[in-house]
């Protein structure tokens, strides 16, 4: 009798552990069950179409569908040969006007003023020579030795003169005084003018290659080398991958149970095990239909909210569209957002 009962102790003992990890089992599910909610979306698809700004044959195409890439690569090109010769043109109109804008400002040469004072001596003797010839005539028309009309063409030979003079005059003037200010302006207005239509040339000579805004996958190469490109026609479609997040929907009564920056677990069908972390972003402020393509256990024309849940794709295994079952874990709000998916939100504030 006692030697039976010696061996129900251990029996009883193990029975009893059993029946504690049990109840510790299911008290844990149904809590964590309690604590979670759960939501059914898809890997969000955002695409950008990547085009050129302006028109050309394409030149070369680097990368195919299905490539990876990243911010600042160079995916394709038109060709350069127009745009490079018109950079070339433009570079020789500014230096000209560089010259001609330089020459204004410094003025008058010392030759040309010294040019100018030679023609008005010249001048000074014209008139001189014309004064005196003028006199002469003058005197002999009195002796009715000349004929009036000698006098008068004396005479306009004087006014001719006189008007050379003047003319000298002036242009020795405008060569001390030097080019005027609006005219300096001008100039300088023009090189500015210039200076402009090279940048942008420059630019357009630039943008005939077509580079990678951000990290993606290309998903679609919707023209190949040899066709003509134009501006702003699509030329590839990239698939953004960073940062990865997913779409759900929240119906009206979880709403309340959650916050931003709730940590998230993410699950495919793909990968049954594996759990990928992540974090509640964003839920839209104002309320939508539920769409088609969204399974939730409600009616389908429950009023729902649009969540955007980032996740941490590291290994690359979840890929655009891939349908994934989120799990929000209620307690852990409330915290500043991480600056990355892959970082866990920082400690409550």
């Amino acid at each position: 009798m006692k030697k039976g009962f010696l061996l129900f102790i251990p029996v009883a003992v193990v029975l009893a552990g059993s029946v504690a990890a049990a109840l510790y089992f299911f008290t844990e599910r149904d809590q964590r069950a309690e604590n979670a909610i759960t939501l059914y979306g898809n890997v969000e698809i955002r695409e950008v179409q990547l085009a050129f700004q302006d028109a050309g044959r394409i030149q070369h195409i680097a990368v195919d569908e299905g490539a990876l890439v990243h911010g600042g690569m160079l995916l394709a090109e038109i060709d350069p040969a127009r745009y490079r010769l018109e950079v070339q043109r433009l570079e020789g109109e500014v230096e000209a006007q560089k010259q001609l804008v330089e020459r204004l400002r410094k003025g008058s040469r010392p030759q040309e003023i010294e040019k100018a004072r030679a023609a008005e001596k010249a001048a000074e003797t014209i008139l001189a020579d014309a004064g005196n010839n003028y006199a002469r005539t003058e005197k002999l028309f009195v002796l009715n030795k000349i004929s009036r009309q000698q006098v008068d063409t004396a005479l306009s030979a004087l006014a001719e003169a006189e008007a050379g003079m003047e003319t000298a005059r002036q242009e020795l003037s405008l060569a001390l005084e030097g080019p005027r200010r609006e005219d300096i302006a001008q100039a300088e207005a023009g090189l500015r003018a210039l200076e402009a239509g090279l940048d942008l040339a420059r630019q357009k000579y630039e943008d005939t290659r077509l580079y990678a805004p951000a990290e993606g996958v290309i998903h679609n190469r919707i023209l190949e080398p040899g066709a003509m490109a134009a501006p702003g026609s699509p030329v590839l479609t990239l698939a953004l991958t960073e940062p990865l997040w997913v779409r759900a929907y929240i119906t009206e009564p979880d709403l309340g149970r959650v916050e931003q920056g709730m940590r998230a677990e993410i699950r495919t069908d793909s990968y049954p095990d594996k759990v990928y972390p992540g974090w509640l972003g964003f839920v839209s402020p104002t309320a939508e239909f539920t769409p088609k393509s969204v399974e939730t256990p409600e009616l389908r024309t429950r009023l729902v909210y649009r969540a955007r849940i980032f996740v941490c794709n590291p290994e690359g295994e979840l890929r655009l569209g891939m349908p994934v079952t989120v799990t929000l874990l209620r307690g852990s709000g409330d915290r500043p957002l991480p600056s990355s998916p892959c970082d866990e939100p920082a400690a409550g504030r």
